[in-house]
């Protein structure tokens, strides 16, 4: 295998994330992008030691297992990766993938775990509560374009208007905002120019509520009366109801929202979702579960796990770390004596508060900062832990001092399995093991899984420092 040269094989497996395996002549190579059964064209870009990597060039034959595609964009949108295989396909697919990661890692550990597979998201079609669109072209100089990107390419947009993992109301909100600016022929952000006016769209609704927050997100170079921007978005006959309407100013080179000032064009600057019982107030840059009935799921399989808390009526303190918007605190705070939320983001740790607040909890208290640092902070020993971190995992120096509170039991929600199965490594290594472990199905059609594991103290080892 060298670098450069092209292939063909079939792919045999895909492993997390996106990493369809193809067995060729002194190794294997990884393929993003491709399914089980097809077979692909392939550029090797990197070889070593009979591995490699390769990028995707053409599907020679469909897997057998691809039933066809409900949306028009798969394949050339970089947003989906399973939408031509039958959901039940897509769900053992990842299922496996999770286990085949922890049996890695759980191998050496005393007592076998028990893996309870996947749970389905009760919405696999239009279950985003979030979208993040971009303005564009798809192709250099071509028509203004509004939605993601294209699979493979860091600067062109594919407009996106039959999506599928969004409902209509979303599809309705891009194709009236797109067809709106392309009239006036405003300028799109240039990525490499830095030059230019549209940058995003930003939509978000409450599954439960309806309730719809639109933002619109451009950089200062130019001035444009939004007057009849708002009015064409709120003659749109809708399912749900626009509740706002956002002026997000974003002039930093980099392709991220970021705000640099917001102007309230209409109405409020948040809108209302709910998920279990509880009520969650939640704005334009609040992190929040995309998938809320997915979200239900989750949470309820990571309650199901913690069990009862009470200890002769008096509770326990929990410790909720990378907590968002605090919305896993909320759900553990009827059983808890006291919840303790830290979270680096000082606008989630807001909104954490006030929804709090609005749903009557009282022993609840959230923490702005970084838990490495937090930690140290904190007068209260917790007697349980759930760490629910960014993609990225624990941070090393902040999971030694998770492990030294010693608590009996831990429970890690992870969107990123790669990461969980790292921090496994050195739980294990200081004295804890996996009970029982799930994966959740948030993400539909795309190559992302959330992975819940409950973990327990082993008192007859010796903990080993990391």
């Amino acid at each position: 295998m060298k670098k450069g040269e092209v292939r063909e094989g079939t792919v045999e497996r895909v492993d997390f994330p996106n990493k369809g395996v193809v067995s060729c002549e002194g190794g294997w190579c990884v393929v993003k992008n491709a399914l089980p059964g097809q077979k692909i064209s392939y550029r090797i870009s990197k070889a070593r030691k009979g591995k490699a990597e390769g990028r995707l060039l053409e599907i020679l034959e469909k897997s057998p297992l691809e039933t066809g595609s409900p949306c028009p964009h798969f394949g050339i949108c970089g947003g989906c990766t399973y939408i031509s295989l039958p959901y039940e396909k897509q769900l053992e697919i990842k299922s496996g993938q999770v286990k085949k990661l922890l049996d890695q890692v759980l191998e050496g550990q005393n007592t076998p775990y028990i893996y309870e597979g996947i749970k389905e998201s009760p919405a696999p079609y239009g279950y985003r509560n979030k979208m993040e669109f971009s303005f564009g072209d798809e192709v250099k100089d071509g028509p203004l374009a509004l939605g993601m990107h294209k699979r493979g390419s860091f600067y062109d947009i594919v407009t996106v208007r039959e999506c599928r993992i969004v409902d209509e109301d979303y599809r309705k909100i891009l194709g009236r905002v797109l067809d709106y600016f392309a009239e006036r022929k405003a300028s799109f952000f240039h990525r490499l120019r830095h030059e230019g006016y549209l940058r995003h769209l930003l939509v978000r609704k409450g599954a439960k509520t309806g309730e719809i927050l639109v933002a619109l997100v451009t950089t200062t170079q130019e001035e444009h009366d939004l007057s009849p921007f708002r009015e064409a978005l709120l003659d749109l006959e809708l399912d749900g109801k626009i509740v706002g309407i956002l002026h997000t100013k974003n002039d930093s080179d980099a392709d991220v929202v970021r705000n640099d000032g917001t102007e309230v064009l209409y109405g409020r600057d948040y809108f209302y979702e709910e998920l279990l019982g509880l009520r969650f107030q939640i704005s334009e840059f609040s992190f929040f579960q995309t998938n809320t009935y997915g979200a239900e799921v989750l949470y309820q399989a990571a309650r199901d796990y913690i069990g009862p808390l009470g200890e002769d009526g008096r509770g326990k303190v929990v410790f909720d770390l990378y907590s968002g918007t605090g919305t896993i605190a909320q759900m553990m705070a009827g059983t808890a004596k006291k919840v303790v939320g830290v979270e680096i983001v000082e606008e989630a740790v807001e909104a954490a508060r006030k929804n709090a607040r609005m749903n009557g909890l009282d022993n609840c208290e959230f923490i702005a900062g970084d838990v490495l640092k937090v930690l140290d902070e904190i007068k209260e020993r917790p007697d349980f832990i759930i760490l629910d971190p960014p993609r990225d995992g624990v941070h090393p120096k902040a999971l030694r001092k998770i492990i030294d509170y010693g608590v009996d039991r831990m429970i890690y929600i992870s969107c990123k399995p790669t990461s969980l199965v790292r921090d496994l490594e050195i739980l294990l290594e200081n004295g804890y093991e996996v009970e029982r472990a799930t994966a959740v199905d948030q993400f539909p059609w795309t190559g992302n899984v959330e992975v819940i594991c409950l973990l327990s103290k082993l008192r007859t080892k010796q903990n080993i420092e990391v």
